[in-house]
């Protein structure tokens, strides 16, 4: 009994010298179905399990920056749940109204949308017609809220994922202010207005690395939670990326050629090694859901659909904590 003893003891010794593995986690891009995200968000509360460090892409950095900022499930619930979307992704002014066209402060207005920039600047839009200002303005102010304006305040270390418009390049980001790089990386070509960084033009890292495994494991992540929104049996049909409502939008504006290109460009082989590369694989099944799915009714949905596919992985979470 006495060696059994020891043997228990040194076990545990070992075992608390070694350290916990520490847990990645990874929000890839997918628009509205981001909301599935926070399902899946609720279920790793729910297992009490303690995340170490998140990247993120396009929505997933939105939902990953806010999450690392200290944000609860429930409380990016409430976010997806009540917020105007559409306004907020395309910049419309309410004071516009519902007007067909209006010039104002040098900005051109279609039904209170932003189409041109101010040509007193010479502004015309650059690659993208909406400047995304309502979303970097919302992520900034939600995470002074909880004190963590920049990358390297952040309780969770946390990457978000852009990509450089002129060389069709990755960038990882993780650092300065969080809201700006949020803002690149969901910043769809053709759609919103690169961000300027350090001489590159940063746009929507999901043409490039849409589920950054890679970039959590680099983190230093032991085991990795992924979650995929991506709705075509993990592997990007005929290379498209589904953009749902800025597709429209950039067809009416006359960008359609743009996210032509753009679509061509995901890196479907880096794509399925870090699906492979994830320790629990999460894919929420939203066949009938697109990148424009927002909404209240659309939202609360995903999120419980969210949840219930991260049911399915319960005993593996609770094995994790353990």
């Amino acid at each position: 009994m006495r060696k059994i003893a020891l043997f228990c003891l040194l076990a545990c010794w070992l075992t608390a010298a070694a350290g916990r593995p520490k847990v990645g986690l990874v929000l890839g891009g997918g628009g509205a179905k981001g909301a599935a995200e926070v399902g899946v968000l609720k279920v790793i509360e729910r297992a009490g399990i303690k995340v170490d460090y998140i990247a993120g892409t396009s929505i997933g950095s939105i939902v990953g920056g806010l999450y690392a900022a200290g944000y609860t499930a429930a409380e990016l619930d409430t976010m997806f749940c009540q917020q105007e979307w559409l306004s907020l992704l395309t910049d419309r002014r309410s004071d516009i109204g519902n007007e067909p066209y209006k010039v104002k402060d040098g900005v051109t207005y279609i039904f209170g949308f932003p189409v041109m920039g101010d040509l007193r600047n010479g502004d015309i839009g650059g690659f993208g017609v909406m400047r995304g200002e309502h979303v970097e303005q919302m992520v900034d102010s939600m995470a002074r809220l909880k004190g963590h304006a920049n990358f390297e305040s952040l309780p969770v270390p946390f990457k978000c994922v852009a990509a450089d418009f002129r060389t069709a390049r990755e960038v990882v980001i993780d650092d300065g202010q969080l809201s700006k790089g949020v803002r690149a990386s969901m910043a769809i070509p053709g759609i919103f207005k690169p961000v300027n960084r350090d001489g590159m033009k940063l746009v929507d890292g999901g043409m490039m690395n849409n589920l950054p495994v890679d970039v959590v494991r680099q983190m230093g992540a032991d085991i990795v939670i992924a979650v995929d929104l991506q709705q075509n049996e993990q592997k990007p049909r005929n290379g498209q990326t589904d953009f749902g409502l800025v597709s429209g939008i950039a067809d009416m504006l006359g960008f359609g050629g743009l996210l032509d290109w753009v679509a061509q460009r995901p890196d479907i082989t880096k794509y399925n090694e870090n699906v492979k590369k994830a320790d629990i694989y999460i894919h929420p099944p939203l066949p009938d859901m697109d990148a424009s799915s927002f909404g209240n009714k659309n939202s609360a949905r995903m999120i419980k659909i969210g949840e219930d596919e991260a049911m399915k992985h319960w005993d593996k979470l609770v094995k994790l904590k353990e």
